[in-house]
């Protein structure tokens, strides 16, 4: 009888395992419940974001000089025309925040394009229906994709859409970034660059903030962060930029790695880009990259499952920022 009822427990305990392990695998599938923690523990922390690098040293963001962003930088993928680099970054917050970095890491990613060998484009469904930045990358043949406009409450972007030199959505007159494409070259920026670059918008969107111009941060980003946006708040970010040689940069929350508005324009600027503007971040920041290796996909939360709860509910965007790289030219040699 002993025996029998210890066996029973055991079975117990093994489902009640092997269920737990089911809930936590479909978590991480569709909630990125790990990364998620992270955010949770240090949503609230006063303590700014640190950098490794690989000489065992920790660096404040602010604190980061050319050389302890080079040494910090792990490549991850590389192919010609793109770069694609982790950051691994904590932030203190109390042992809640340091147990949950521990155990499931933090850290940002960086993807360098070259606009010679890449083209930028936006990428969208017919009539604006919600998708994946996985199912623009599939459906468009792309290297990279990633949330571009924000949207409002019913899913339609909010903001400019240009596609193949055609308008497709009104302006959002308030909003001071913008990506854009011009004579073939893309550029990501405060909307002034739009008078400064001569020609007509072959492909748009609008993005909000815009963070800097010419190597310098916005005064607002540090001094009224929440004036107009909530800067201050530590969530996932996404930041797009140039360089001066026209190389476009993104910097992006990857697991765990959630920054205030300051915090992502510092790394940009470390990471020597000289203009930049905010993407769609938060709770919507998706993008996909194809490798080798097959797509990689990160995503804020769920983007599949169709749940009415506004905390489970699927976070789908309208546009996206596609691209793709450029056909190689035929040179023809005459007779």
């Amino acid at each position: 009888m002993v025996n029998k009822k210890g066996g029973c427990l055991k079975m117990v305990l093994l489902a009640l395992l092997a269920g737990g392990l089911i809930t936590w695998v479909f978590a991480e599938v569709f909630y990125n419940v790990g990364s998620n923690l992270v955010a949770v523990s240090v949503r609230d922390s006063k303590e700014t974001l640190q950098v490794w690098n690989r000489k065992s040293v920790w660096r404040k963001v602010g604190t980061l000089t050319p050389g302890d962003m080079s040494h910090s930088l792990i490549e991850r993928h590389s192919e010609p025309g793109l770069k694609w680099s982790t950051l691994k970054v904590r932030r203190g917050g109390g042992m809640l925040a340091g147990l949950a970095q521990g155990i499931f890491g933090a850290e940002v990613h960086v993807l360098v394009i070259d606009p010679l060998k890449f083209e930028f484009m936006t990428s969208f469904k017919p009539k604006f229906a919600v998708t994946t930045a996985a199912e623009r990358l599939a459906t468009d043949q792309l290297a990279f994709s990633i949330t571009a406009n924000f949207r409002d409450p019913a899913g339609k972007p909010l903001g400019y859409v240009y596609h193949e030199s055609r308008q497709l959505n009104p302006a959002f007159k308030e909003w001071s970034g913008c990506f854009f494409v011009k004579g073939g070259r893309p550029y990501f920026g405060p909307k002034s660059l739009l008078d400064e670059v001569p020609g007509p918008m072959e492909e748009a969107t609008q993005g909000y903030p815009s963070v800097m111009k010419n190597h310098t941060v916005f005064s607002y980003v540090d001094l009224k962060p929440d004036s107009q946006f909530d800067g201050s708040k530590i969530t996932y970010r996404s930041l797009a930029g140039m360089k001066k040689d026209g190389t476009i940069v993104f910097v992006l929350s990857g697991d765990g790695g959630v920054m205030n508005v300051s915090e992502v324009s510092e790394l940009a600027r470390k990471l020597d880009i000289a203009h930049a503007t905010l993407l769609d971040g938060g709770r919507a920041l998706q993008y996909s990259l194809m490798t080798e290796d097959g797509p990689w996909h990160f995503t804020a939360l769920n983007t599949r499952l169709n749940f009415k709860h506004r905390w489970l509910e699927a976070q789908r965007s309208p546009v996206y920022i596609g691209v793709r790289r450029r056909a190689p030219q035929i040179i023809t040699v005459g007779p």
